[in-house]
């Protein structure tokens, strides 16, 4: 199901335990990000989780909204459209999606009032010195993944990525699946029993991800 302004219109809409605006756009299989010039910036929340978006891009001009949570989709890349678009936004939920590697975070800095951000049950999140890439990418982070930036983690960024230009690591390169993970993603996709776990692991393939022993989750 696409976003349009009678989706919008007909979508739950209330106040939150945070006192805020939030309308909820949760599991209706949306494919991209689209058409939120609907919401007419009324909205402190956006809840798109549970559904099939792979990319974070398209987002109009939102004053208002400072919480996007966007965890449990396909998502495997941020979009470079972000800037200036979510002036206001200072938490992002992102679990579960198929973000791979760390330069796949960049975009992010281009949301200034961003404070917390949640990574987990994304490949990226085994990647070495993911989270002083993340605390050095962002440097007015104060939570990640649901664990408080410590000062000496701050430092501990500072020192390890000094190098670098605008938090990104000169030395790291793409991580590319082997031919065994291949093999095994194709393996799942053959055995999976429904089209959201298909989906899922043809974004995982897209992206490079690698699937658990098990399953195709991950």
């Amino acid at each position: 199901m696409r976003i349009t302004p009678d989706l919008v219109a007909c979508a739950p809409q209330f106040t939150n335990p945070l006192q805020e605006r939030e309308i909820k756009l949760r599991a209706f299989k949306i494919p991209a990000i689209e058409n939120l010039g609907a919401t007419q910036d009324q909205f402190d929340t956006i809840d798109l989780s549970d559904n099939e978006i792979r990319k974070i891009e398209n987002f109009p001009l939102l004053r208002r909204v400072k919480t996007l949570l966007l965890s449990n989709n396909l998502i495997f890349r941020i979009g470079e459209d972000l800037e200036g678009a979510l002036p206001a936004v200072h938490t992002i939920m992102l679990a579960n999606n198929s973000l791979l590697n760390l330069r796949d975070l960049n975009p992010l800095v281009k949301l200034p009032s961003l404070l917390r951000l949640v990574l987990i049950d994304n490949n990226v999140t085994r990647q070495p010195n993911y989270r002083l890439y993340v605390i050095n990418l962002l440097p007015n982070l104060l939570v990640l993944d649901f664990k408080r930036v410590k000062p000496k983690e701050r430092e501990a960024a500072k020192r390890l990525f000094a190098g670098g230009a605008n938090g990104e690591m000169a030395v790291e390169a793409p991580v590319k699946p082997t031919q065994e993970q291949i093999i095994a993603i194709k393996a799942a996709i053959e055995n999976a029993t429904t089209l959201e776990e298909v989906s899922r692991l043809e974004a995982k393939l897209k992206a490079g991800g690698v699937v658990e022993a098990g399953g195709g989750g991950g």
